[in-house]
Parts: C-alpha cells; structure tokens; sequence
C-alpha cells in the first residue's frame, strides 16, 4: 500500500493536493448533510449510515427541519445553527430546493459542496433554469461544487464518503475512479466490493459538473500520492484542451485509462438524456487522448479488469507473453487474440523449450504458447503447471504468463499456493490467472489467490484485456518527449 509519506517526492505531491480547491472534499475535518433524515432507505439517512460505517472521525452535522437525532447525532432544524468552520455539505434535496440551500450554507462561509440530487439539465427545461441559476450562484460566490446529478465521492484514506447508496464499509485500495456518472459510485462499486478483492482510493462522481469537473479531478488525482493509477468514465469534455495538457505530463507519471461513451449517434443520444453531455467527434478524441497517453477503453468491463490488474500487478516490462493451455484450440484462438490486442508471444529461448520438451510426453512438440495438458496427463496438474510457467518465467523474452488453469474435481485441482510462489520470485512479471472446468473449482482458486494479490478473471479473455492494458500504460509513460 502506498502511502502519503513514501518519499520526499511524494510529500511534496501531497501538499500540493492540499492546497488544491479539491483538497476539503478527500480531508474533511467537518461535513454538514442538508436534507438528513431518520428514514432507512432515504439518501439522507444512508449518506450519514455509510459515513459512519467506514469510521469518520470528523464532526457530522445533520440539518432537517423536524430536529431530533439521527443515528445518535444531534440534528440541526436550519442551516443558520451550523458552525462557520464546515469543510463540505451534501445537500441532498429536490432540486428546486437546492439553490436557496446553497445560498445559505455560503452565507455560513462553506465553500465546498456536494449537490446529489437529479432533476437539472439532464430532464427537461425547467432543470436547466435552475442549474443555470446555480451556476451563477457558484461564480459570483466563489464556491467548489461536485454535481449536481452526482452519487457522491469517496476517499477511503480519511474514511470518508458522501455517497447515499448503501455501501457500508468501502475497501481501501490503490485506484482511483473519475466517473460521469451514478452507477460507478452505487452498484458498480457495490460488485467490486463484493465480488472482487480490491479497494479504491478516492472515487469522484462528476454528475452534470457545473463545477469540479474531469480536469479538476485529474489533476487532483494525478499528484496524489495515494492514487497509483487513475481510471474515467466520461461523457464529455468540459475543457478539453486543460485535460489534454494534465493528461500529457500525468501519464508519465502513472496510468491514465479512460472509457469515453458517445462513439455513436446512439450512445451520444443517451449522454445527452443522462447528463445533458454533448458528446465529442470520436475521431477527434481518440486523437487527443493518443497524445496525451491516455489509454482509451471500449468496455465498461474494462474499467473493473484494469483496476483489478492496477491493484495486484506491476506494469510489465513489455508485450512479451506466455500462456499455458490445456487445449489447442485454446492456443490457437488465444494467439489470434493476443496479435489483436498488440501483445507478442515471442519464440522461447532453444534451452527453455528442451525443458519443456523434458516435462512432456514425446508426441507433443512443446513451444510458446504452451500445450501443457500431456505433461499433466503424465506428470499431475500441479507438477505440470508449475514447472511450465517456471520455464517460461525464466525466459528472457516473457514480459508476462497467463495460465489457464483446467480444474475439475476429477482432474485435480492444484494447490494454488505456487503460484503465488512464482509470483514472489518472479516480481517483476505479472501472473494473471483463469480457468476452464468447474465453476465452484474456480471460485475457490480466486477466494485463495486475490487476497495474496494473484489476480484471477473468470472468462479466459479477460487476462488478456487486462495484460494489453497494462502494456499500453507502460509505452504511454516511457513514450518520448
């Protein structure tokens, strides 16, 4: 785990996210929730479950007419009973309510601010009047805002969030996600909390971004010493120039991956109806984001495998690969994929394929990639597999190995204890693992495997999408000026 102390260098990146106008929002030492209720199920009721559920340790200011208490705090009926000294408000209420809110917590000298509810520009005219108006309120009083139209931010290292979607407990981790839009922050980041192995760093929900916007963000995230790589889902460019100048010095620096939707008419018709976002050319954006060495995905998916891959893997030195089989047509179909994806699956050195050529039975004519299910046959699963991405882990040309592990009751299923053996001995080349056999075979390898940091993808594609990922984020940093 990274931390915000590693080195002098990263004290420095450090304060300068200090003195970002982003900073409040992933420090705060105070949150106001304008809108709080006592509710299970309410925004305003989850926000503050979710906020105490991951341990914040700062003062909570619940506000609500009625009064009372919620969750054992003490509720404010008006905004006029907060403290001058908020760091940020959530302001969870009907958007016609939002700006009169907004107004009266500037008047309490907040300044930084989280507008979750919908009903802006993204619906219909009369959204857009009062978004207009909050713009307007925003510029004239100098105020920091995420949304409207937004599920929250998060930032795991302070333990906090603002989201209203029932999360609970958010996993800290190593990635940190851009997202014009809700789904990241609720049930996207539900699933890798709950069916993945690793955690977030900082989370920031754009919404319709009338204020912080995917510029603001990366460069935040980009001298954040807690974020090791950056991940965006985005609609639209707000500023497309500034985001290209950010991007092109932060991609030396760390992974930037994005996943832009509007390639289509259809897809830019949809972004307008969730975000009111007019969407770019998408000649003109792959173009810019090739300059920047931004790494442009096609699949939402993509977004969870690399942060998967980010989170357990180094980059790899280059886009040398091995794989290990148990089937030719696996070879066959997985060669053709890997051309695809710009990875090379390099011929092995002449003593490592004689060791493989040992390990097997004399019919098979053993090279890269490697058909390893006749040595299992001979030799056991385990030995077979294990001796075999230790040769092609010792070749010179192999950048990575992905074994596709055959687990089946009958057949054997291996101690995975070894390669995460391997992987201790080879640091500097990523092990991504998959499967073919029985599902319950499988669940129980990725159970055993991610917590130590082996990543494991159930579709045997997927290690694949991840590895090209990580290749093209290794060429995008060592790109010359």
């Amino acid at each position: 785990m990274i931390g915000p102390f590693s080195d002098a260098y990263s004290l420095i990146l450090w304060r300068k996210t200090m003195n970002s106008k982003l900073g409040p929002f992933f420090d705060p030492r105070s949150v106001a929730i304008i809108g709080a209720s006592a509710v299970p199920g309410k925004p305003g009721c989850e926000v503050i479950r979710n906020i105490l559920a991951n341990g914040y340790e700062g003062r909570i200011y619940p506000v609500n007419p009625k009064g009372g208490r919620i969750m054992e705090i003490d509720v404010l009926p008006a905004i006029e009973g907060l403290p001058p000294d908020v760091d940020v408000a959530v302001i969870i209420l009907p958007a016609a309510a939002t700006a009169q809110a907004l107004v009266a917590c500037a008047e309490r000298g907040i300044r930084h601010f989280v507008l979750a509810s919908g009903g802006f520009a993204e619906v219909d005219e009369a959204g857009a009047l009062i978004q207009e108006e909050l713009v307007r309120i925003i510029r004239e009083r100098g105020l920091h805002v995420l949304g409207p139209n937004t599920s929250g931010h998060t930032s795991t290292p302070r333990a906090f969030t603002s989201t209203f979607f029932p999360q609970g407990k958010i996993r800290r981790g190593r990635v940190s996600y851009i997202a014009q839009t809700g789904n990241f922050g609720t049930h996207t980041l539900k699933y890798i909390l709950t069916g993945e192995h690793f955690g977030v760093a900082r989370v920031v929900g754009l919404g319709n971004k009338i204020g912080i916007d995917e510029t603001d963000a990366l460069e935040y995230l980009g001298a954040d010493p807690e974020t090791a790589a950056i991940l965006i889902y985005i609609e639209s460019f707000k500023r497309p120039l500034e985001f290209l100048k950010a991007a092109r010095e932060i991609t030396r620096r760390k992974p930037v991956v994005l996943l832009k939707s509007g390639a289509t008419e259809a897809g830019r018709q949809a972004a307008m109806a969730h975000t009111a976002a007019m969407a770019s050319p998408d000649r003109i954006v792959d173009g810019m984001l090739r300059q920047a060495g931004v790494v442009r995905v096609s699949d939402y998916t993509d977004l969870i495998l690399a942060g998967k891959a980010f989170s357990m893997l180094p980059l790899p030195a280059g886009d040398g690969v091995s794989f290990l089989a148990p089937s030719g047509a696996m070879l066959a179909t997985l060669s053709d994929f890997c051309v695809r994806l710009g990875l090379h699956i390099p011929p092995l050195e002449a003593e490592n394929v004689k060791r493989l050529q040992d390990i097997s039975p004399s019919y098979i004519r053993m090279r890269n990639p490697v058909d390893i299910w006749p040595a299992a046959l001979s030799s056991g699963v385990e030995s077979a597999y294990r001796e075999g991405m230790e040769i092609v882990l010792q070749d010179p040309a192999v950048n990575a190995v992905v074994p596709v592990m055959m687990l089946t009751r009958e057949t054997g299923v291996p101690d995975p204890a070894f390669i995460v053996d391997l992987a201790k001995k080879y640091p500097g080349k990523p092990i991504l693992v998959t499967f073919s056999g029985a599902r319950e075979c499988m669940d129980e390898y990725k159970a055993a495997l991610e917590p130590l940091g082996i990543p494991t993808f159930p579709e045997i594609e997927q290690p694949f999408e991840a590895l090209s990922i990580l290749v093209q984020c290794r060429r995008a940093m060592t790109r010359p000026r």
